[in-house]
């Protein structure tokens, strides 16, 4: 049955069927009279019986005039608007206008995460796996924006996933600053943001300290995000603190993070904190941000309709030429 579907759905379909009501129309208007009323008549001396015997046979029609049939024919196919369906078209994903957020503060470049075992700082642990969650988000629309002592974006929102891995690539502590300015990065977020579809403006913040910078407190950018249908999802991330010795890690005392104010953002604009003290934690909060912000499948495929009538048009123009050019005899 589907390959019958299949196979019907290649052969041409009108959409206006009715106007095939007029391939008569010829043969209707031949036989109305071209003059009515009661005239002067001619009268003959002889029988109409002996006139009718002595008219000639009727002839069958001249190519000439299957010519003009055919094209009257095409006329009317076109008329009736052929169509054909096309091949499949799925309809894009989905997605959602997303904004990520990473702090290149000073504090970023400690050395306390382990990466394919080997000691590395925290911007490279975060990059390696935004790298894999950026991987996962096919269809999104993404932004990368960056704040230290300021906020800046380096790209706009896009669908091009490579362009937004390799200015994260590119990013190193102190480009923005060195202190940490979060009211400010949600402010740009929700600038960003706002004139994207409502439900789908989402900011992901990656931060390893507390406000110190910026010209808006973080609160009161959170109920600008809340006002604006930006959800605001935050990640405290850092690790027990502490320097590296000749390639072993010294513990120190626990970084200085605001879990409290980044509670209250999330909570205030219908996002979720979380806490990764390493990789492996850090990999997990990416993994549950793509079950709360799903990239949903696509629709079922569509056949597009395809006006077809340009066939059937040209070859009735074709076909009336060819008539009008053929030899015949003349009255």
């Amino acid at each position: 049955m589907e390959h019958l579907h299949m196979l019907l759905g290649g052969l041409p379909q009108f959409a206006w069927p009715w106007l095939w009501l007029a391939v008569p129309l010829p043969l209707l208007m031949g036989l109305w009279p071209l003059r009515s009323g009661n005239g002067p008549a001619l009268r003959v001396p002889w029988e109409p019986a002996r006139l009718q015997m002595a008219s000639p046979r009727r002839r069958a029609p001249s190519l000439r005039t299957v010519l003009l049939w055919l094209a009257w024919l095409c006329l009317c196919a076109a008329a009736a608007r052929p169509q054909q369906l096309g091949d499949a078209v799925e309809p894009p994903r989905q997605a959602r206008q997303m904004m990520l957020a990473v702090d290149l503060s000073g504090s970023m470049s400690e050395d306390d995460m382990q990466l394919g075992g080997r000691v590395v700082d925290r911007l490279t642990a975060a990059k390696a796996v935004l790298a894999d969650f950026l991987d996962r988000r096919e269809g999104d629309s993404i932004g990368l924006l960056v704040f230290g002592q300021r906020a800046y974006a380096l790209t706009p929102l896009t669908r091009d996933r490579a362009s937004v891995r390799e200015q994260l690539r590119d990013s190193v502590v102190g480009l923005a600053g060195r202190e940490t300015a979060l009211g400010d990065a949600i402010a740009l977020a929700v600038k960003r943001l706002r004139e994207q579809p409502e439900g789908q403006r989402v900011l992901i913040l990656l931060t390893d300290g507390v406000n110190t910078a910026g010209v808006l407190d973080p609160l009161k950018a959170a109920e600008l995000a809340k006002a604006e249908g930006v959800r605001v999802h935050t990640i405290a991330f850092g690790g027990s603190g502490g320097f590296s010795l000749f390639g072993l890690q010294v513990p120190g005392g626990e970084d200085q993070i605001d879990e409290d104010t980044l509670t209250r953002i999330a909570n205030e604009t219908g996002g979720r904190f979380f806490r990764a003290r390493d990789t492996r934690e850090l990999a997990g909060i990416y993994a549950e941000l793509d079950r709360l912000e799903p990239v949903r499948s696509a629709g079922p495929a569509l056949r597009p309709r395809l006006e077809r009538y340009a066939w059937p048009l040209t070859a009735a123009l074709l076909l009336g030429m060819l008539a009008l050019a053929w030899p015949g005899r003349r009255s």
